[in-house]
């Protein structure tokens, strides 16, 4: 894989996954723009270890559909024109249907929809105008077996994911003959700091002995799909949604 001159968006980019995927994708040439929300630090930092050279650390909220169209803007502007998009920011919270009061089922619904659908929804739209200017581009989203097993404890979550699924199979059939490919990496429980709450509890044992491989996946394991998907000779791959969750929920 060679991604010389190549230009990437990582959303999220100052946590497990997205610090993974800017990583790896550096390690191969990439110019990376990590993506952040509040965590400014963290982004730099991670900047800062990326080997190569030309990486920069860009703050948005992507909940703000201004905040996104400015982003992406100035992200191609930055980088001279936007190659790969990683929609890797994601929220995730219980809110259980038959414990939580009213409002805080309107809360959590609205800022994980939000979050998890409509910000890649909208940074999508924003990134293809500037990659029909450079003649193609891909984008990669970063989903969850949630969307197809249901997320009892989180439902928005799953909704949301099943919803980043169908956006990015439609986007693939749209944009296809533009030579913009579209692809969705579905992994299980990784090895981050949003699940480390689920794998200290008494939840433990059960979530780790779910794969045959009695463990969950590293955020590498994860990055090394997405990295794949957006290389060149993936273009038939195109709509397709890669499960990375070590056989723990398998569909049909």
């Amino acid at each position: 894989m060679d991604f010389t001159n190549k230009n990437v968006i990582v959303t999220g980019g100052s946590g497990g996954i997205g610090q993974a995927i800017a990583g790896l994708f550096a390690r191969h040439g990439g110019r990376i723009a990590v993506h952040y929300n509040r965590n400014r630090q963290g982004a730099e930092s991670i900047v800062e270890s990326l080997p190569g050279e030309g990486h920069f650390a860009i703050g948005a909220d992507l909940t703000d559909p201004q905040a996104v169209a400015e982003f992406a803007d100035r992200a191609a502007e930055i980088m001279d024109g936007i190659d790969i998009l990683v929609n890797n920011a994601g929220l995730y919270e219980d809110h259980p249907a038959a414990e939580v009061g009213y409002q805080d089922w309107l809360s959590s619904w609205d800022r994980i929809i939000k979050t998890n659908l409509l910000g890649p929804a909208h940074l999508s739209y924003c990134v293809i105008q500037h990659m029909k200017q450079r003649g193609g581009g891909r984008i990669v989203n970063v989903s969850s077996r949630g969307a197809f097993r249901g997320e009892p404890d989180a439902p928005a979550y799953g909704a949301s994911k099943g919803g980043l699924n169908a956006l990015g199979q439609s986007l693939a059939k749209a944009l296809g003959g533009l030579g913009i490919y579209v692809f969705t990496v579905a992994p299980g429980f990784v090895d981050t700091e949003m699940a480390a709450s689920h794998l200290s509890g008494e939840k433990k044992d059960f979530i780790i002995n779910e794969s045959p491989l009695k463990r969950i996946a590293k955020p590498e394991e994860v990055a090394r799909a997405v990295v794949f998907l957006a290389s060149e000779g993936s273009e038939f791959m195109t709509g397709c949604i890669v499960d990375v969750n070590g056989a723990s929920y398998l569909r049909t």
